[in-house]
């Protein structure tokens, strides 16, 4: 199974928009709320691994 690291780069309203931190790529990832840990801030770090996202400690 594929192992991802994003960065929150802004919050705008239901979505999130991740970086990919794990390759360099200028391109965001639009992502629902809803499948995001709900503690996540502006610079969170996240782990995407077994389709789903946790915050990376």
């Amino acid at each position: 199974m594929n192992t991802f690291q994003y960065q929150v780069v802004s919050i705008d309203g239901d979505y999130a928009h991740l970086k990919r931190m794990d390759v360099p790529s200028e391109e965001l990832k639009l992502v629902a709320r809803a499948l995001l840990p709900p503690e996540i801030t502006e610079g969170t770090r996240l782990l995407y691994e077994w389709m789903q996202y946790s915050i990376m400690e």
